[in-house]
Protein backbone atom coordinates (compact mmCIF):
# COMPACT_ATOMS: atom_id res chain seq x y z
CA UNK A 1 0.00 0.00 0.00
CA UNK A 2 1.56 3.54 -1.08
CA UNK A 3 0.37 5.11 2.45
CA UNK A 4 2.43 2.22 3.95
CA UNK A 5 5.57 3.17 2.20
CA UNK A 6 5.93 6.62 2.00
CA UNK A 7 3.99 7.89 4.92
CA UNK A 8 3.38 5.48 8.10
CA UNK A 9 6.16 6.34 10.82
CA UNK A 10 7.68 8.46 8.09
CA UNK A 11 6.10 11.76 7.46
CA UNK A 12 3.28 13.10 8.11
CA UNK A 13 -0.49 13.27 5.21
CA UNK A 14 -3.27 15.72 4.64
CA UNK A 15 -6.14 13.82 2.85
CA UNK A 16 -8.96 16.24 1.68
CA UNK A 17 -12.40 14.77 1.86
CA UNK A 18 -10.85 11.29 2.80
CA UNK A 19 -14.18 9.94 3.67
CA UNK A 20 -16.54 12.33 1.01
CA UNK A 21 -19.89 13.68 2.97
CA UNK A 22 -18.97 12.16 6.77
CA UNK A 23 -21.11 12.75 9.10
CA UNK A 24 -20.56 12.46 12.88
CA UNK A 25 -21.28 9.35 14.26
CA UNK A 26 -22.53 10.43 17.50
CA UNK A 27 -24.59 13.61 18.25
CA UNK A 28 -23.49 16.14 21.04
CA UNK A 29 -25.94 14.95 22.95
CA UNK A 30 -25.15 10.76 22.70
CA UNK A 31 -21.20 12.49 23.47
CA UNK A 32 -21.82 14.01 26.33
CA UNK A 33 -24.48 10.78 27.28
CA UNK A 34 -21.44 8.57 26.85
CA UNK A 35 -18.93 10.66 28.79
CA UNK A 36 -21.29 10.15 32.03
CA UNK A 37 -21.35 6.93 32.40
CA UNK A 38 -18.79 5.16 34.85
CA UNK A 39 -17.20 2.66 32.36
CA UNK A 40 -16.21 5.11 29.73
CA UNK A 41 -13.09 7.19 30.26
CA UNK A 42 -13.02 10.88 29.15
CA UNK A 43 -11.66 14.23 30.26
CA UNK A 44 -12.28 17.43 30.13
CA UNK A 45 -10.04 20.37 29.75
CA UNK A 46 -10.28 24.17 30.13
CA UNK A 47 -8.04 26.85 29.15
CA UNK A 48 -8.38 29.83 31.29
CA UNK A 49 -6.64 33.23 31.67
CA UNK A 50 -5.19 31.61 35.28
CA UNK A 51 -3.49 28.39 32.83
CA UNK A 52 -5.28 24.79 31.60
CA UNK A 53 -7.76 22.87 34.11
CA UNK A 54 -8.02 19.18 33.53
CA UNK A 55 -10.96 17.19 35.04
CA UNK A 56 -11.08 13.27 35.24
CA UNK A 57 -14.92 12.41 34.22
CA UNK A 58 -17.94 10.77 34.46
CA UNK A 59 -19.73 14.31 33.80
CA UNK A 60 -23.57 14.00 34.82
CA UNK A 61 -25.77 16.39 33.43
CA UNK A 62 -24.02 19.97 34.94
CA UNK A 63 -20.43 18.49 35.02
CA UNK A 64 -19.76 20.03 31.71
CA UNK A 65 -19.43 24.06 30.83
CA UNK A 66 -21.72 26.20 29.27
CA UNK A 67 -22.23 25.75 25.15
CA UNK A 68 -21.49 29.87 25.08
CA UNK A 69 -18.30 29.29 27.43
CA UNK A 70 -15.31 29.53 25.11
CA UNK A 71 -12.01 26.93 25.02
CA UNK A 72 -13.01 23.80 26.67
CA UNK A 73 -12.86 20.37 25.26
CA UNK A 74 -14.30 16.92 26.14
CA UNK A 75 -12.29 14.15 25.27
CA UNK A 76 -13.79 10.82 25.29
CA UNK A 77 -11.38 7.53 24.85
CA UNK A 78 -12.46 4.43 23.44
CA UNK A 79 -15.98 5.29 22.10
CA UNK A 80 -15.34 2.11 19.40
CA UNK A 81 -16.24 0.02 22.52
CA UNK A 82 -19.46 1.65 23.15
CA UNK A 83 -20.74 2.65 19.78
CA UNK A 84 -21.13 0.65 16.80
CA UNK A 85 -21.19 3.01 14.78
CA UNK A 86 -17.53 4.10 15.77
CA UNK A 87 -16.52 0.31 15.68
CA UNK A 88 -17.37 0.03 12.07
CA UNK A 89 -15.19 2.88 11.40
CA UNK A 90 -12.28 1.42 13.63
CA UNK A 91 -12.13 -1.20 11.16
CA UNK A 92 -11.12 0.50 8.37
CA UNK A 93 -7.87 1.17 9.92
CA UNK A 94 -7.13 -2.48 9.77
CA UNK A 95 -4.80 -1.96 7.34
CA UNK A 96 -2.32 -1.92 10.20
CA UNK A 97 -1.76 -5.35 12.71
CA UNK A 98 -4.55 -5.06 15.26
CA UNK A 99 -1.73 -5.78 17.44
CA UNK A 100 -0.97 -1.76 16.66
CA UNK A 101 -4.80 -0.43 16.69
CA UNK A 102 -5.76 1.18 19.74
CA UNK A 103 -8.94 2.97 20.14
CA UNK A 104 -11.03 5.67 18.62
CA UNK A 105 -11.46 8.75 20.50
CA UNK A 106 -13.49 11.77 20.29
CA UNK A 107 -12.84 15.37 21.15
CA UNK A 108 -15.40 17.59 21.31
CA UNK A 109 -14.43 21.66 21.54
CA UNK A 110 -16.01 24.98 21.52
CA UNK A 111 -14.90 27.74 19.53
CA UNK A 112 -10.57 28.21 20.43
CA UNK A 113 -10.76 24.99 22.67
CA UNK A 114 -7.90 23.05 22.02
CA UNK A 115 -5.49 20.71 24.47
CA UNK A 116 -2.57 22.54 24.03
CA UNK A 117 0.93 22.10 21.37
CA UNK A 118 2.05 18.64 22.46
CA UNK A 119 3.05 15.51 20.90
CA UNK A 120 2.46 11.61 21.18
CA UNK A 121 4.53 8.74 20.93
CA UNK A 122 2.22 6.27 18.54
CA UNK A 123 1.11 7.19 15.17
CA UNK A 124 -2.69 8.98 15.09
CA UNK A 125 -5.18 9.75 11.98
CA UNK A 126 -7.03 13.12 13.09
CA UNK A 127 -10.74 12.87 11.00
CA UNK A 128 -12.58 15.62 11.02
CA UNK A 129 -16.11 14.78 12.09
CA UNK A 130 -17.82 18.41 11.75
CA UNK A 131 -16.65 22.23 12.21
CA UNK A 132 -13.07 23.20 11.55
CA UNK A 133 -10.09 22.94 13.61
CA UNK A 134 -7.11 24.40 12.67
CA UNK A 135 -3.60 22.59 13.07
CA UNK A 136 -0.49 23.54 13.13
CA UNK A 137 2.17 20.63 12.75
CA UNK A 138 6.15 20.76 13.32
CA UNK A 139 8.88 17.82 13.54
CA UNK A 140 9.75 19.46 17.24
CA UNK A 141 13.30 19.02 18.41
CA UNK A 142 13.14 20.49 21.48
CA UNK A 143 11.08 18.51 23.44
CA UNK A 144 10.82 20.43 27.06
CA UNK A 145 7.34 21.07 28.54
CA UNK A 146 5.68 23.54 30.18
CA UNK A 147 6.33 23.09 34.00
CA UNK A 148 3.25 23.49 37.00
CA UNK A 149 -0.23 22.53 34.46
CA UNK A 150 -1.86 18.80 34.58
CA UNK A 151 -1.16 18.48 30.46
CA UNK A 152 1.94 17.90 28.37
CA UNK A 153 2.11 20.75 26.42
CA UNK A 154 5.03 21.76 25.01
CA UNK A 155 6.98 24.80 26.20
CA UNK A 156 8.91 25.88 23.04
CA UNK A 157 6.70 24.32 19.91
CA UNK A 158 7.94 25.63 16.69
CA UNK A 159 4.95 24.96 13.57
CA UNK A 160 6.22 23.78 10.02
CA UNK A 161 2.94 23.88 8.48
CA UNK A 162 -0.64 24.98 9.19
CA UNK A 163 -3.92 23.57 8.04
CA UNK A 164 -7.55 24.50 8.13
CA UNK A 165 -9.24 20.81 8.38
CA UNK A 166 -13.34 20.60 7.87
CA UNK A 167 -15.95 17.52 8.28
CA UNK A 168 -14.45 14.94 5.83
CA UNK A 169 -10.48 15.50 5.98
CA UNK A 170 -7.86 13.50 7.79
CA UNK A 171 -4.37 14.35 9.29
CA UNK A 172 -1.71 11.40 9.53
CA UNK A 173 1.13 12.23 12.16
CA UNK A 174 3.71 9.70 13.12
CA UNK A 175 5.14 9.52 16.70
CA UNK A 176 6.57 12.20 18.22
CA UNK A 177 5.53 14.58 15.08
CA UNK A 178 4.23 17.47 17.14
CA UNK A 179 0.51 19.62 16.89
CA UNK A 180 -1.78 22.05 17.84
CA UNK A 181 -5.36 21.84 17.15
CA UNK A 182 -7.87 24.76 17.75
CA UNK A 183 -11.48 24.65 17.07
CA UNK A 184 -12.24 27.79 15.53
CA UNK A 185 -15.72 28.89 13.08
CA UNK A 186 -18.33 28.29 15.88
CA UNK A 187 -20.69 25.45 15.71
CA UNK A 188 -19.55 22.09 17.11
CA UNK A 189 -16.12 21.20 16.43
CA UNK A 190 -15.91 17.09 16.57
CA UNK A 191 -12.59 15.39 15.89
CA UNK A 192 -12.15 11.58 15.02
CA UNK A 193 -8.54 10.75 16.62
CA UNK A 194 -7.96 7.00 15.45
CA UNK A 195 -4.48 6.07 17.69
CA UNK A 196 -2.41 3.13 17.76
CA UNK A 197 -0.55 1.14 20.32
CA UNK A 198 3.37 1.40 20.98
CA UNK A 199 4.57 -0.32 23.77
CA UNK A 200 8.01 0.63 25.44
CA UNK A 201 10.87 -1.28 25.13
CA UNK A 202 11.07 -1.51 29.14
CA UNK A 203 7.50 -1.80 30.08
CA UNK A 204 7.36 -4.51 27.69
CA UNK A 205 10.52 -6.24 28.50
CA UNK A 206 8.94 -5.88 32.37
CA UNK A 207 5.64 -6.93 31.24
CA UNK A 208 6.42 -10.06 29.84
CA UNK A 209 9.44 -11.28 32.07
CA UNK A 210 6.48 -11.24 34.57
CA UNK A 211 3.95 -13.20 32.59
CA UNK A 212 7.07 -15.78 31.94
CA UNK A 213 7.63 -16.17 35.77
CA UNK A 214 4.13 -17.10 36.11
CA UNK A 215 3.81 -19.00 32.81
CA UNK A 216 6.59 -21.54 34.32
CA UNK A 217 4.62 -21.96 37.46
CA UNK A 218 0.73 -22.42 36.01
CA UNK A 219 1.08 -23.51 32.27
CA UNK A 220 -2.18 -21.28 31.21
CA UNK A 221 -2.36 -22.43 27.55
CA UNK A 222 -4.97 -24.54 26.25
CA UNK A 223 -5.67 -27.00 23.47
CA UNK A 224 -7.87 -25.92 20.92
CA UNK A 225 -8.44 -29.73 20.92
CA UNK A 226 -9.26 -30.37 23.93
CA UNK A 227 -9.36 -27.63 26.29
CA UNK A 228 -6.78 -29.45 28.65
CA UNK A 229 -4.64 -26.92 30.52
CA UNK A 230 -1.58 -28.68 32.66
CA UNK A 231 0.35 -27.57 35.46
CA UNK A 232 3.94 -28.30 35.46
CA UNK A 233 6.00 -29.06 38.88
CA UNK A 234 7.92 -25.69 40.07
CA UNK A 235 11.11 -25.82 39.69
CA UNK A 236 12.84 -24.35 43.10
CA UNK A 237 16.03 -23.18 44.32
CA UNK A 238 18.21 -26.03 46.35
CA UNK A 239 21.17 -25.84 47.91
CA UNK A 240 22.33 -29.11 50.08
CA UNK A 241 26.13 -27.83 49.64
CA UNK A 242 25.70 -25.01 51.56
CA UNK A 243 28.09 -24.38 54.27
CA UNK A 244 27.24 -22.25 57.70
CA UNK A 245 28.33 -18.89 57.08
CA UNK A 246 29.75 -15.99 59.10
CA UNK A 247 28.17 -13.20 56.65
CA UNK A 248 24.78 -14.21 56.33
CA UNK A 249 23.68 -10.72 54.42
CA UNK A 250 25.53 -12.13 51.77
CA UNK A 251 23.78 -12.74 48.49
CA UNK A 252 24.73 -16.34 48.08
CA UNK A 253 26.56 -16.62 44.20
CA UNK A 254 24.84 -19.77 43.45
CA UNK A 255 21.35 -17.96 44.07
CA UNK A 256 22.84 -15.22 41.69
CA UNK A 257 23.69 -18.20 39.36
CA UNK A 258 20.12 -19.67 39.60
CA UNK A 259 18.00 -15.95 39.03
CA UNK A 260 20.52 -15.57 35.79
CA UNK A 261 19.89 -19.04 34.59
CA UNK A 262 15.86 -19.42 35.17
CA UNK A 263 15.75 -15.45 32.89
CA UNK A 264 17.83 -17.03 30.32
CA UNK A 265 16.03 -20.34 30.58
CA UNK A 266 12.76 -18.67 30.32
CA UNK A 267 13.58 -16.51 27.29
CA UNK A 268 14.56 -19.47 25.11
CA UNK A 269 11.16 -21.46 25.42
CA UNK A 270 9.96 -19.61 21.92
CA UNK A 271 6.32 -21.10 22.70
CA UNK A 272 6.26 -19.26 26.01
CA UNK A 273 7.73 -16.19 24.59
CA UNK A 274 5.09 -16.01 21.96
CA UNK A 275 2.06 -17.19 24.24
CA UNK A 276 2.65 -14.38 26.65
CA UNK A 277 3.05 -11.90 24.37
CA UNK A 278 -0.06 -12.71 22.57
CA UNK A 279 -1.84 -12.84 26.00
CA UNK A 280 -0.49 -9.52 26.87
CA UNK A 281 -1.38 -7.70 23.53
CA UNK A 282 -5.19 -9.13 23.69
CA UNK A 283 -5.60 -8.02 26.95
CA UNK A 284 -8.58 -6.04 27.83
CA UNK A 285 -8.18 -2.47 29.33
CA UNK A 286 -8.75 -2.41 32.96
CA UNK A 287 -12.52 -0.43 32.29
CA UNK A 288 -13.62 -3.14 30.07
CA UNK A 289 -15.87 -6.13 31.03
CA UNK A 290 -18.47 -7.97 29.35
CA UNK A 291 -22.02 -9.17 29.96
CA UNK A 292 -22.96 -12.79 30.36
CA UNK A 293 -24.94 -14.16 26.84
CA UNK A 294 -28.75 -14.46 27.09
CA UNK A 295 -29.15 -16.36 23.88
CA UNK A 296 -28.30 -20.06 24.36
CA UNK A 297 -26.20 -21.80 22.89
CA UNK A 298 -26.53 -25.48 20.82
CA UNK A 299 -23.85 -27.15 19.90
CA UNK A 300 -25.55 -29.74 18.12
CA UNK A 301 -26.92 -26.91 15.86
CA UNK A 302 -25.59 -23.51 16.34
CA UNK A 303 -26.20 -22.02 13.37
CA UNK A 304 -30.26 -23.29 13.64
CA UNK A 305 -31.73 -19.77 13.01
CA UNK A 306 -28.87 -17.33 12.98
CA UNK A 307 -25.99 -15.97 10.15
CA UNK A 308 -23.23 -17.01 11.90
CA UNK A 309 -21.70 -15.36 14.96
CA UNK A 310 -19.97 -12.08 14.88
CA UNK A 311 -16.73 -11.24 18.00
CA UNK A 312 -17.89 -8.55 20.54
CA UNK A 313 -16.78 -5.32 19.56
CA UNK A 314 -14.64 -5.09 22.92
CA UNK A 315 -12.75 -8.55 21.96
CA UNK A 316 -9.22 -8.53 21.19
CA UNK A 317 -8.35 -11.67 19.13
CA UNK A 318 -5.07 -12.27 17.66
CA UNK A 319 -2.81 -15.47 16.32
CA UNK A 320 0.70 -16.48 15.29
CA UNK A 321 1.90 -19.94 13.98
CA UNK A 322 0.91 -21.66 16.56
CA UNK A 323 -1.21 -20.24 19.09
CA UNK A 324 -4.74 -18.37 18.96
CA UNK A 325 -5.05 -15.51 21.70
CA UNK A 326 -8.36 -13.72 22.61
CA UNK A 327 -8.87 -11.39 25.58
CA UNK A 328 -5.49 -12.66 27.32
CA UNK A 329 -6.13 -15.89 27.06
CA UNK A 330 -3.67 -18.03 24.77
CA UNK A 331 -4.79 -21.93 22.96
CA UNK A 332 -2.82 -24.24 21.16
CA UNK A 333 -4.43 -24.56 17.71
CA UNK A 334 -3.23 -26.45 14.94
CA UNK A 335 -5.01 -27.60 11.83
CA UNK A 336 -8.31 -27.01 10.12
CA UNK A 337 -9.29 -25.75 13.38
CA UNK A 338 -6.54 -22.96 13.48
CA UNK A 339 -7.48 -21.89 9.95
CA UNK A 340 -11.06 -21.48 11.51
CA UNK A 341 -9.56 -19.53 14.40
CA UNK A 342 -7.45 -17.07 12.21
CA UNK A 343 -10.27 -16.64 9.88
CA UNK A 344 -12.39 -15.54 12.93
CA UNK A 345 -9.23 -13.04 13.97
CA UNK A 346 -9.20 -11.51 10.92
CA UNK A 347 -12.88 -11.47 9.42
CA UNK A 348 -14.06 -11.25 13.15
CA UNK A 349 -17.04 -12.78 12.09
CA UNK A 350 -18.04 -16.70 11.14
CA UNK A 351 -21.16 -17.86 8.54
CA UNK A 352 -23.26 -21.11 9.46
CA UNK A 353 -20.57 -22.38 6.43
CA UNK A 354 -17.79 -21.97 8.57
CA UNK A 355 -19.15 -23.61 11.78
CA UNK A 356 -20.06 -26.35 9.86
CA UNK A 357 -16.11 -27.49 9.12
CA UNK A 358 -15.47 -27.05 12.96
CA UNK A 359 -14.49 -30.12 14.79
CA UNK A 360 -17.22 -30.47 18.34
CA UNK A 361 -14.13 -29.03 20.61
CA UNK A 362 -13.89 -25.90 18.34
CA UNK A 363 -17.43 -25.54 18.56
CA UNK A 364 -17.54 -26.21 22.50
CA UNK A 365 -14.49 -23.52 22.47
CA UNK A 366 -16.58 -21.18 20.89
CA UNK A 367 -19.47 -21.33 23.03
CA UNK A 368 -17.29 -21.04 26.26
CA UNK A 369 -16.58 -17.76 24.52
CA UNK A 370 -20.11 -17.16 23.49
CA UNK A 371 -21.04 -17.57 26.56
CA UNK A 372 -18.78 -15.89 28.34
CA UNK A 373 -20.30 -12.36 26.39
CA UNK A 374 -16.61 -12.35 23.87
CA UNK A 375 -18.91 -13.59 20.98
CA UNK A 376 -22.38 -13.36 19.82
CA UNK A 377 -24.92 -15.06 17.74
CA UNK A 378 -25.99 -13.08 14.39
CA UNK A 379 -29.50 -13.39 14.11
CA UNK A 380 -30.94 -14.37 10.06
CA UNK A 381 -32.74 -11.89 8.39
CA UNK A 382 -35.52 -14.17 8.62
CA UNK A 383 -35.72 -14.34 11.96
Amino acid sequence: MQFMRRHWQKKPLLVRQALLGFQPLLSRAALFKLAAKEQVESRLIVQQAKGWRMKQGPFGPRGLPPLSQKAWTLLVQGVDLHDAGAHELLQKFRFVPDARLDDLMISFATEGGGVGPHFDSYDVFLLQASGRRRWKIGRQKDLSLQEGVPLKILQNFEPEQEFVLEAGDMLYLPPRYAHDGVAEGGGDCMTYSIGFRSPGRTELAAELLQRLAEFNEDDKEADTSTGRRSVKAPDIYRDPGQNATATPAALPADLAAYASQAVQDALKDPLALACVLGEYMTEPKPSVWFDEAVDEWDEDDVWAGHAGLRLDARTRMMYDADHVFINGESYRAKGADAALMRRLADGRSLTPHDLRKASASAIALLGDWHDAGWLRLEPSVDS
